[in-house]
């Protein structure tokens, strides 16, 4: 079954994945954000039963 060589495929994965892992993970990280999360009190979520017409 064709599906079940890693030979044509394996060499491209690991290279992508390196590149990955070693160029443009750091790159990433390393941007500030422009909108730092603010610590704002979350309100309390009112919940209501749902009335089923049936019971």
């Amino acid at each position: 079954m064709p599906q079940l060589n890693p030979n044509p495929w394996f060499l491209t994965m690991l290279l992508s994945w390196l590149t990955f892992s070693l160029l443009i993970q750091p790159k990433l990280l390393s941007f500030n954000p422009t909108n730092t999360p603010s610590n704002k009190a979350l309100a309390p979520i009112k919940t209501h039963p749902w009335t089923w017409p049936w019971t």
